[in-house]
């Protein structure tokens, strides 16, 4: 699924234009689809863990654990996992449980933890997501192509009036590669490189909250303040979509790095800078391309951008085939 012809974008995707793209990174789902069950959990794990690390806040209306740690300190401890709002806490404690289980001498961790609300499709007060399901995201986490749309924590997502979810992709500049993966749920008026995509006309998507979750790995060596300034452009690149950064919008961005060695000079970032931006974009773009139309829960409906404007991908030329 690549977008080049329609994006302009200066930078080439990596082979998978995955986050997988960046060597030792492994992406893992639990899926729950029921007639009231639409979420899942997403789990982003790095070969080595201790790795630099950066964050930053867009709009600070959500509930990233781990988060205050990881800016104090620059280190991301723990995998990264995705989850539905008011199941955050679950999958925090399930992911301590697995990390100790690992290490018998572990006596403090900081779980790095994200969400978005996917009460629109999902029965969120029911928080049913388990330890079990937490260790299946984790164990089941490859390298290779990466599952979008509605999969894992992007099952009951909905973005920019059409159904969401997880996307992912990669750019390549100056010889190092930058991976994205999101999870989509926003609003705004969905932009489309050159044009505006209106939504469904019917059963608008309305939400009590609304946010995104960005993860960005590089494979160049960056320390933790050059990878916060990399965060930063890949929440500014929402915009390119048409984001609307609303009140209840938690807009978050967590970037790693898993080189080591001399670093780069803050000067020559500006490249790095633009494919974060570029691949943010492009992950945003096919989390909504790969996104199927889901009646969920209390028969609500989120309507797959595919199926509202079938004509789209042939009008922008656009080649969403399998990697």
């Amino acid at each position: 699924m690549r977008l080049p012809e329609v994006l302009h974008h200066q930078h080439a995707p990596g082979r998978l234009d995955a986050i997988t793209d960046v060597a030792g990174i492994r992406v893992g789902h639990t899926t729950l689809r029921s007639s009231s069950l639409q979420t899942g959990v997403t789990a982003v794990i790095p070969s080595v863990l201790g790795t630099p690390a950066g964050l930053f806040v867009g709009n600070g209306h959500g509930k990233l654990t781990g988060a205050t740690q990881v800016r104090e300190l620059g280190t991301l401890e723990t995998p990264i996992l995705l989850t539905g709002t008011l199941s955050t806490f679950r999958v925090a404690d399930a992911l301590v449980g697995w990390l100790i289980e690992r290490e018998p001498s572990l006596r403090s961790i900081n779980p790095v933890v994200g969400e978005c609300n996917d009460g629109w499709l999902s029965d969120i007060r029911a928080r049913p997501i388990s330890a079990e399901h937490v260790t299946h995201a984790l164990q089941s986490a490859t390298g290779g192509p990466v599952a979008q749309g509605n999969v894992g924590a992007g099952t009951g997502m909905c973005a920019l009036g059409f159904k969401g979810g997880i996307g992912t992709a990669s750019r390549v500049a100056d010889g190092a590669t930058v991976g994205v993966l999101v999870q989509s749920n926003f609003d705004g008026l969905l932009r489309f490189g050159p044009r505006y995509v209106d939504p469904p006309a019917s059963e608008p998507v309305t939400r009590a909250a609304n946010s995104c979750m960005i993860v960005v790995a590089t494979d160049a060596a960056l320390d933790a303040r050059q990878l916060g300034r990399v965060a930063r452009r890949a929440v500014f690149a929402l915009s390119r979509v048409g984001a609307g950064f609303t009140h209840g919008s938690g807009d978050y961005a967590i970037s790693l790095t898993t080189a080591s060695g001399p670093g780069i000079a803050d000067a020559d970032l500006s490249p790095l800078f633009g494919a974060t931006m570029e691949a943010t974009e492009a992950a945003v773009l096919k989390s909504l391309l790969a996104a199927q139309t889901v009646t969920g829960f209390e028969g609500r409906t989120a309507h797959a951008l595919r199926d509202v404007h079938p004509g789209l991908l042939d009008e922008l030329s656009i080649d969403v085939s399998p990697v």
